[in-house]
């Protein structure tokens, strides 16, 4: 079990982890929006005027899959994992930033400025994270030699 944990993080390497991590989380939001109906939804009028909110789960659910399957591609083939993964909370963040402007939602601001910081942020930060830019640690010196 072990060997084959280490062997599939290899094969991820940091950016596919990240997106695997990024894909489970949005398939689980999208599954629970469908498992759990929401039947109001404060602050998502602008989306729920124009299809149910278990449609719109399904943008998380197919993001996730496709953040899913980017994991498992070389670097600089991945970018449409995370291009996936800003999709859904960007549309989020709009939606209860335009709840906010028209005052349907006060905490609207508040909502939409989490979604751009704690989701659309980290997605952007960890996109641009090099596969290894950790430098291996410095040798060193025996005793009696200079470095």
């Amino acid at each position: 079990m072990r060997a084959a944990a280490r062997r599939l993080r290899k094969r991820l390497g940091r950016r596919g982890q990240i997106l695997l991590i990024f894909g489970i989380g949005k398939i689980c939001w999208g599954v629970g929006f469908i498992v759990t109906p929401v039947t109001t939804a404060p602050g998502l009028k602008l989306l729920t005027d124009r299809c149910s909110l278990a449609a719109w789960a399904w943008l998380w659910i197919i993001a996730g899959a496709v953040c899913i399957a980017s994991a498992f591609l070389r670097i600089g083939r991945d970018w449409l994992g995370f291009l996936a993964a800003l999709a859904p909370p960007s549309v989020w963040a709009l939606a209860y930033g335009y709840a906010a402007v028209t005052g349907e939602y006060a905490r609207g601001t508040a909502v939409a400025l989490w979604y751009l910081t704690s989701h659309v942020g980290v997605i952007m930060w960890a996109a641009t994270v090099p596969e290894y830019s950790v430098p291996s640690p410095p040798r060193r010196a025996r005793k009696g030699q200079a470095p």
